[in-house]
């Protein structure tokens, strides 16, 4: 069994590779991202595609693991491509802390090794820009980690887009609002992902309505709005980081953010002659199979004998914000509803990524967690935004009002997840279980993986027929938090 160190309260992009200790989160909550690693897979045919495959995309290791054209195959973003529609002309925005050194070296390595459309490569290649509004930020190895599963995976989906990765000084709530101000107000890019959280009953009064304000003139821009719903299940780290309480996260659990949730995907891996496989009896790789809720790990999960405790993905209903007008008659609930969508997140059936790092062994690695999706999904607005010939800013009102009542739109365009469970079992500073009830998996909308998975060659031109420019306005109208609960110091976002 790979034990969870504990206490684990900060799974940034959940990592499969080499055993390494959380640090233990301190008193000024000030968290570390907590890795759970497996043998770096090798490659193992010569008869597969000109670069190497993984012995989790052939079957020959625990659960599976995906490139990029299995992602693309997936979720139909490579018609998207095939027709033009690759991100070219827009931007997106990825919000994180710290800095990541090595990340046009890792970025550069990924694009070659894949045949990527390389990033700054000249006249009409996209470009790749990093932007410090508070100064170079110090070097956190967690914190950089999420930075080249977000970047990586944004080119890897949208490969015509540019990137701007916009770096906090620190994950303080204050300096990430710094951070997402600067690109908003500078209108840096087309849409932002958001790969962190914290429970919302935690977030100060203050930086509650600062992160809102933000939201507010981000989508009066036009810019969509992404955010990670979490990585532990129903539940979130308590405001002193000692234990664990059932709670959605802040930003996804603002009504002007697209909440992210995740599923685990399982979709075909590569049918190599030479491992005894025939491709002409079998589909092709990354053809979408089936998909479930994402919860890994004992007691609910998949792989209970990988993981001792909850990985899953994050979904409920907000103690801070109220249901938004567009949720109205979707459930039964005085509060927000967590996720919107949801995308690919399970660890052993993770997206592989290159890693480059000071004190990370070199090498390629599969990651997990609703991380994967936030900036996945953007990559997948800025396509849409190119498709539009313009932007189409928020998209939550045309999902809940427009395509989910229609049984064609709504079958057509997105997965329907209907079974699993958010429910999660975590340990708290005393190594004592906390062990909650979530939420499962349904028909429409659940507070688990919200509307579903994407099929992006139908979904997105229902997008851009179905979003009214009035709908972000719509939105604001109501829409401020009412923060409560026991916020006795700043918050600290972490990486999920």
């Amino acid at each position: 069994m790979t034990r969870r160190f504990l206490p684990v309260f900060a799974a940034a992009a959940l990592i499969v590779g080499l055993a390494v200790p959380a640090a233990t989160s301190a008193a000024t909550g000030h968290m570390k991202p907590s890795l759970v690693m497996d043998a770096q897979p090798v490659q193992v045919a010569a008869d597969g595609p000109a670069y190497g495959l993984r012995t989790c995309q052939v079957g020959l290791s625990v659960g599976q693991c995906y490139d990029p054209y299995q992602m693309r195959t997936a979720y139909g973003v490579d018609k998207l491509i095939a027709a033009g529609y690759n991100g070219r002309g827009k931007t997106i925005v990825i919000v994180d802390a710290f800095q990541d050194p090595n990340i046009v070296a890792q970025l550069n390595t990924f694009d070659a090794y894949y045949g990527l459309t390389p990033m700054n490569a000249g006249r009409g290649t996209p470009t790749f820009t990093q932007v410090s509004p508070e100064g170079l930020p110090v070097y956190d190895a967690g914190w950089s980690e999420e930075i080249s599963l977000d970047v990586l995976w944004a080119h890897a989906i949208a490969p015509g887009a540019n990137i701007v990765l916009e770096q906090a000084k620190d994950n303080n709530d204050s300096s990430l609002i710094k951070a997402l101000n600067d690109a908003v107000n500078k209108k840096r890019g087309d849409v932002v992902s958001m790969s962190f959280g914290e429970s919302d009953t935690c977030v100060l009064a203050a930086d509650a309505m600062a992160w809102h304000q933000a939201f507010v003139n981000a989508t009066l821009k036009g810019i969509t709005l992404f955010a990670s719903s979490g990585d532990q299940g129903v539940l979130q780290p308590t405001c002193d980081n000692n234990s664990w309480l059932k709670s959605t996260s802040s930003p996804a659990s603002d009504p002007l953010v697209t909440a992210v949730g995740g599923t685990e995907l399982h979709a075909a891996d590569y049918c190599l002659a030479s491992l005894g496989c025939d491709p002409t009896a079998n589909p092709g790789p990354g053809t979408w199979l089936s998909e479930i809720a994402w919860n890994e790990g004992y007691p609910y999960g998949d792989f209970q004998d990988q993981f001792d405790s909850t990985l899953a993905t994050g979904g409920g209903f907000s103690a801070v914000f109220s249901e938004p007008a567009y949720q109205k008659g979707t459930f039964k609930s005085d509060g927000l509803g967590v996720p919107d969508v949801a995308y690919n997140g399970a660890v052993l059936h993770g997206v592989l990524t290159y890693l480059n790092l000071p004190g990370v062994p070199v090498g390629w690695y599969r990651f997990g967690g609703t991380s994967a999706g936030s900036p996945q999904w953007a990559a997948l607005m800025a396509i849409a935004d190119q498709k539009a010939g313009h932007d189409l800013g928020f998209i939550n009102a045309a999902l809940y009002h427009r395509i989910s009542p229609s049984r064609t739109y709504y079958a057509a365009s997105l997965h329907d997840i209907l079974t699993g469970t958010n429910s999660a079992l975590e340990y708290d500073a005393s190594g004592n279980p906390v062990d909650v009830t979530g939420f499962t998996a349904g028909k429409g909308w659940d507070a688990t993986t919200g509307f579903g998975s994407p099929k992006a060659n139908k979904l997105i031109p229902y997008l851009v027929s179905l979003v009214s420019p009035g709908d972000g306005i719509a939105a604001i109208a109501g829409s401020s938090p009412h923060p409560r609960g026991n916020q006795s110091s700043p918050g600290h976002q972490k990486s999920q």
